[in-house]
């Protein structure tokens, strides 16, 4: 979060407490998409309000859970994309997929606190083995569920069954090319021809259901190679029933992207660039306040629990959750508040931090737009349970 955004957040205060302990309800954006919580119980609407003081301080022992969460369903996957931790085989953990009991339990502990959870972080989530299970978990709180894919697997019988009977809120769907030639410059081993396949499947089933979840967005990363595509993105998402389109500046990870590989795709209009100060961006950095410590955990495939998703490998995990150990326990640990501590204190100390995406970005996002693109109804609030 940069100062400026901060100070947004600070004059608006007054009406979000309003809304939020009296209406029940919070309006709040996310990868520039518009969403709702509403309806909520007395135990989120205290959260939220303990978070927003907790965020206020960044406190080393927060007074509140959670607002969002990073669940990494596997940290394997079918592509090798080049600016991605895992494509470029740079995540040094073992591949396996999170147990379901294991996220049974987690979402037990955080589910009656969080506004939204994110069902992927180094891996491709489509792959899980047991993807219904973990779905139909998912939808046990009211949270809004947010589910991240390549599309590779998605024209698959089992995919499609599981995503329209335990439906998550939004799909999002990586398409970085309108035809194979430039989408797997990116995403390599990719073919275009499967996801178009399986969205246009989905979309299918909504309609015979009259489903409204999961919203179907389009998600796409604009580069050197593709950025001539932008005029056509509209007409192509809905062509192939897609609901929401969402454009997003390249993001690169420094410890895993070389020089020539940002060269080869970071493109070169100011527009699309990025601000990062590998595109020449000039954020001041000192007007950059993290705040993934202190409301934005992620949680790895075998339970290790760790503040930020850029510490990929784990380096400063808070610890693994087991039987004997809870989300609860780290979250609040001693180790916790160190480690807040020194991200907070000491940025340029951690490795992941020196070399954070968001360091020298205006905004903390890397989504330019979203929009909508059909015609008949707008996908742009999660109304509580609901989309």
């Amino acid at each position: 979060m940069r100062s400026h955004e901060r100070a947004r957040a600070l004059w608006r205060a007054p009406i979000l407490i309003w809304d939020v302990l009296v209406r029940g309800r919070y309006d709040f954006i996310y990868d520039q998409m518009p969403m709702r919580a509403s309806c909520m119980s007395w135990v989120k609407r205290r959260n939220l309000f303990q978070s927003g003081a907790n965020l206020l301080y960044r406190r080393l022992h927060p007074w509140s859970m959670p607002l969002h969460m990073q669940i990494e369903l596997t940290n394997y996957c079918n592509l090798r994309c080049p600016v991605c931790p895992t494509g470029s085989r740079s995540v040094n953990r073992l591949p396996r997929a999170m147990e379901v009991r294991l996220f049974e339990r987690l979402l037990d502990e955080v589910g009656p606190y969080l506004l939204t959870t994110s069902l992927w972080a180094w891996g491709e989530p489509l792959l899980h083995p047991r993807l219904r299970e973990i779905l139909r978990a998912a939808r046990k709180y009211d949270v809004v569920t947010l589910l991240s894919t390549n599309g590779q697997p998605l024209a698959r019988d089992g995919i499609i069954e599981a995503l329209a009977d335990e439906p998550p809120h939004y799909l999002i769907v990586a398409i970085d090319g309108l035809q194979n030639e430039t989408n797997s410059i990116y995403r390599v081993g990719g073919t275009i021809e499967p996801i178009l396949e399986g969205v246009r499947r989905l979309a299918a089933v909504k309609r015979e259901r009259g489903l409204d979840r999961p919203v179907l967005n389009m998600r796409y990363i604009v580069m050197k190679h593709n950025h001539h595509e932008v005029p056509r993105l509209d007409e192509f998402a809905r062509r192939n029933g897609f609901e929401l389109l969402t454009i997003r500046n390249m993001f690169t990870i420094e410890s895993t992207t070389t020089p020539e590989v940002r060269e080869r795709m970071a493109p070169d209009t100011d527009v699309w660039a990025g601000c990062g100060h590998e595109f020449g961006g000039n954020a001041p950095r000192g007007s950059f306040i993290c705040q993934e410590p202190f409301w934005f955990p992620t949680v790895f495939a075998d339970g290790t629990v760790v503040l930020c998703e850029q510490d990929y490998n784990a380096e400063l995990a808070l610890g693994r959750i087991s039987e004997n150990v809870s989300f609860v326990d780290l979250w609040y640990s001693e180790r916790a508040a160190q480690l807040r501590k020194t991200i907070r204190d000491g940025m340029q100390k951690v490795s992941f931090c020196r070399k954070c995406p968001y360091l020298d970005r205006p905004i903390t996002d890397f989504n330019v737009e979203a929009r909508s693109v059909t015609q008949d109804r707008r996908p742009d609030h999660a109304d509580g349970g609901g989309v």
